[in-house]
């Protein structure tokens, strides 16, 4: 998530250490750790891929790019950052292209990674998207760039640590329409490099190598280091690179995702949250899994309403999970027809605030703190969040059902979330951002459109899941404010301490 710098700002807002009822804080996902050291140097290696459109194989360029550190250390995670994927069209795949039906599209790229120390090799995936629709132009060869944060690794040797490109798939997508008749469309591209090229993108010297820079560089192509590289224990090495979660599976055993603040925004916060969401029509709860969320606080001001000083803060919440604006994907099971056990993956994603004058989000949160009398006040604080269902890898009784890539409700859907708190005679009860709290509200799930690709199967889905408000309830833990480093709230690595457990 792209923070802005607090020049400018009034000093008069309200931080954890203030203690002063800020916004609300929701869902979201996973930020890699931090660079292994300051500084690095830009990268980049143009690939020829091959990729199979629906018309038939054709060649793609793409250029990758990223900023790799000069050295890291051993058991500390190294970061690769500014990573970009970069799509040139043959003028042979415009034809499909223009199937997607609209002259904008989405894009999300996933680029696999080999990661390799010696003979030891492990894989990443890289997920880029666009921050907005990208125009198409009426040109004979389009290109299309997506970017976002990608996992770090963590070496637990010394020697070279060497990243090398592989298999990609990009799949194009029309924006959501507000027309609730558009049927949604894609094109998904499944892409393999082309032979004989050299796909090192980055080779990281980890300390301990006393050998650099290596006689020969990592072997083209084979996603790992060469034998020669200057590593003279590699052979004996046991350690394989760790890399970070690649992003295709939803942490719900329990363990807390990496959920870092900024520490140069004194107006970033970030926390965990988890709950439950009621599904009445299978008279069951979904639990959402433990994620994390950053926040911009605005402006805090003071005003004087029916007799009774108010503290209000307008503030932007953005879900944040592998650089995009969604909640981790998460396993859930529910009954079609009633009886029929279905599971699939459901991938929630916020559609953003829309930006204001200035060109900032607009605010989707807002806190107003009423003072009563000295010692006692109530607070109310919204959450008003716009997010769209999609669902993949479906299995039905435990079989395969191909719903295609664009299976989703087919407009967006509000969620609104409410927490109260009560200072009386100076003991508080009930929610606020500093101590965090139960947060509660309802979300009706629109009907599905885009599933199936031999059959239409949005029917099935719209009488399984949608059409029936459910109830909401969220749990926030005590949130980090990175730039200030309270010890009580933030671990050294400026994560928050506290991590909630989901209440029915």
């Amino acid at each position: 998530m792209k923070v802005r710098g607090t020049a400018g700002r009034s000093r008069g807002r309200a931080t954890v250490r203030g203690g002063a009822v800020l916004a609300a804080v929701l869902m979201a996902g996973m930020i890699p750790g931090a660079q292994a050291s300051a500084g690095g140097r830009d990268v980049r290696i143009d690939v020829k891929y091959g990729c199979e459109f629906p018309s038939g194989a054709e060649q793609v360029a793409v250029r990758v790019s990223a900023t790799a550190p000069e050295a890291g250390e051993v058991d500390k995670p190294v970061q690769l950052t500014d990573v970009s994927t970069e799509l040139t069209l043959p003028e042979a795949g415009l034809p499909d292209l223009a199937a997607v039906g609209t002259d904008q599209v989405e894009v999300e790229t996933k680029l696999t990674v080999g990661v390799a120390q010696g003979e030891h090799t492990a894989e990443t995936v890289w997920i880029g998207t666009t921050e907005d629709p990208v125009a198409v132009p009426d040109a004979e060869h389009p290109t299309l760039t997506s970017s976002g944060d990608v996992p770090s690794v963590t070496a637990g040797a010394s020697g070279a640590l060497a990243f090398t490109a592989g298999k990609l798939t990009a799949l194009l997508t029309a924006p959501p329409s507000d027309d609730p008749s558009a049927k949604p469309s894609a094109l998904l591209l499944t892409c393999t490099p082309e032979p004989d090229q050299d796909l090192a993108l980055a080779t990281v010297r980890i300390a301990g190598d006393p050998e650099w820079p290596s006689p020969e560089p990592p072997e083209a192509g084979k996603g790992k280091a060469s034998s020669d590289s200057g590593d003279t224990d590699a052979d004996a090495r046991e350690t394989t690179p760790k890399v970070g979660e690649p992003g295709s599976a939803a942490p719900q055993d329990g363990k807390a995702p990496p959920c870092v603040g900024d520490e140069n925004n004194q107006f970033s916060l970030n926390a965990y949250v988890t709950g439950y969401a009621d599904v009445p029509k299978l008279k069951s709860a979904t639990l959402f899994p433990l994620a994390c969320t950053q926040i911009e606080q605005g402006v805090t001001q003071i005003k004087f309403q029916d007799g009774l000083i108010h503290i209000i803060q307008d503030s932007t919440a953005t879900l944040d999970y592998q650089g995009k604006p969604q909640l981790p994907p998460a396993r859930g099971t529910f009954l079609t027809f009633g009886f029929m056990p279905t599971t699939a993956t459901l991938e929630m994603t916020q559609i953003p605030p829309a930006a204001g004058p200035d060109g900032k989000p607009l605010p989707n949160i807002h806190s107003d703190l009423t003072v009563l009398s000295p010692g006692n006040s109530v607070g109310t604080t919204t959450i008003d969040l716009n997010l769209r269902l999609r669902l993949s890898d479906v299995k039905v009784n435990g079989v395969a059902l191909d719903v295609g890539p664009n299976c989703r409700t087919e407009r967006p859907f509000p969620l609104s979330l409410r927490g109260e708190m009560v200072l009386k005679d100076q003991v508080q009860s009930g929610y606020t951002l500093v101590t965090g709290g139960v947060l509660t509200g309802q979300v009706t799930v629109p009907p599905f459109s885009g599933c199936g690709v031999d059959e239409d199967l949005d029917d099935l889905f719209t009488a399984s899941i949608s059409g029936v408000p459910g109830a909401v309830k969220q749990i926030q833990g005590a949130p980090c404010a990175a730039a200030q480093s309270v010890p009580t709230a933030c671990t050294e690595d400026g994560e928050p301490v506290q991590i909630p457990k989901p209440q029915r």
